[in-house]
């Protein structure tokens, strides 16, 4: 009889949990807003802008807090996610956008499936840029057909050394990648010391946030645009689909530089359930549109043009359709 008892409390205490609607259940909560990457770079930005602003949007106004969590080119934060984070809707995160691919391309350490995420959205879609330091000489991509060029790195797997690799793969150039910094503004520390020449995978929209003073005093060169379509700031800068020369190298690319359509990527943990994640992006989704976010986004120099959870979920699942033939390509210039 005491077993019976206990077995209906416990079914008692279920039932009544899965009855709270949102509001009821993120009262009084803190939601955890994890950053993949070292304080000050575009993600922290971007992450830490939102956590200011996503409380008064969400049901219960919960407090939103940004902690930072780098380490492994996002795979950390992902795995992290994915494996031991509370599946309850309380934690989620920006990773990198590179870390969807990492399953695709046979990375052991990615420890995850990125369609059984539950995807809350993107804070805007994205252009990158491969940038030169001014003394290097280098101007244009062509000539890096006849020169070196140490572009610094933040790991293997992230787009610092990936979009450089892909780049020598398919168009014979000869950057050389420099791994170990722990992250983009790191990065940049480097580059301005001289330990590198270049960076080749800078948002566009991050480099006008954190090193405007470069670009208006042309200390740097930006050389090629990496993604599928060009910024309208900078139409006398070539795009790298144009340097494609048959349709193998156009799906090279085209695999690669998909993931700046959701550049700024915010997820949650699987198996959040249906009306929290719901939540999440409907409160997403309004921070976007909130004027005083708006503002602050402006003059951090950060472009917002959201894609919906749904939708990363949908372009997350034409990502792992690739055929495996473009993706054994693509992995074999990554080795």
């Amino acid at each position: 009889m005491r077993v019976l008892v206990a077995v209906a409390f416990g079914l008692a205490l279920t039932s009544s949990a899965a009855a709270q609607s949102p509001a009821e259940f993120y009262r009084g909560k803190t939601i955890e807003l994890d950053i993949g990457t070292s304080i000050g770079g575009g993600y922290d930005v971007q992450g830490r802008l939102l956590a200011r602003y996503m409380s008064k949007h969400m049901p219960g106004n919960p407090t939103v807090v940004a902690k930072n969590m780098e380490g492994a080119s996002g795979l950390r934060l992902a795995n992290l996610l994915y494996n031991t984070a509370p599946q309850d809707g309380t934690v989620f995160g920006i990773t990198l956008r590179n870390a969807p691919y990492e399953p695709m391309f046979g990375n052991k350490a990615a420890q995850f499936d990125a369609r059984k995420f539950s995807w809350i959205g993107s804070a805007s879609n994205e252009v990158s840029v491969c940038v030169a330091w001014h003394t290097t000489g280098v101007t244009t991509l062509r000539d890096l057909f006849t020169r070196d060029l140490l572009v610094g790195a933040n790991g293997a797997v992230a787009d610092l050394a990936v979009f450089p690799k892909i780049i020598n793969g398919v168009l014979g150039t000869r950057m050389k990648v420099v791994n170990g910094y722990a992250g983009g503004n790191e990065v940049m520390l480097a580059l301005e010391r001289g330990e590198v020449g270049g960076r080749c995978a800078w948002s566009w929209s991050a480099a006008r946030a954190t090193r405007k003073d470069w670009i208006e005093s042309n200390q740097v060169n930006i050389f090629v645009q990496t993604a599928l379509r060009k910024h309208p700031d900078l139409p006398n800068v070539p795009l790298i689909m144009d340097f494609a020369k048959t349709d193998a190298d156009r799906n090279i690319f085209k695999l690669l530089f998909a993931r700046q359509e959701i550049a700024w990527p915010y997820v949650a943990p699987p198996n959040v359930p249906a009306d929290r994640v719901q939540a999440l992006r409907t409160a997403f989704l309004q921070t976007m549109k909130d004027t005083d976010f708006l503002a602050e986004a402006r003059k951090a120099s950060l472009e917002i043009a959201p894609l919906s959870g749904e939708d990363v979920q949908e372009l997350i699942g034409e990502i792992y359709a690739t055929p495996h033939a473009v993706v054994q390509r693509a992995m074999d210039m990554l080795k």
